[in-house]
């Protein structure tokens, strides 16, 4: 989970890995298996966009999906 650069630091990285955790939270309601899924929290860390527009810091607001095995 990731978050804009916007506001505290601190809080934004507490926002991102909620992000992440409802983010597992849905993929298991949805039959996902648990035990190999991890969510993890980034904040403000690796923008995908420009921080200095509002459509920009927008974008950096996302989650990632990483798929290491089948």
């Amino acid at each position: 989970g990731y978050t804009d650069n916007v506001g505290n630091p601190a809080s934004n990285l507490k926002l991102s890995a909620a992000r992440a955790g409802s983010t597992v939270a849905a993929l298991v309601a949805r039959g996902a298996d648990a035990a190999r899924l991890e969510g993890e929290g980034f904040g403000d860390q690796f923008p995908v966009a420009d921080i200095a527009t509002a459509e920009g810091r927008q974008r950096n607001c996302r989650i990632d999906v990483r798929v290491t095995a089948k």
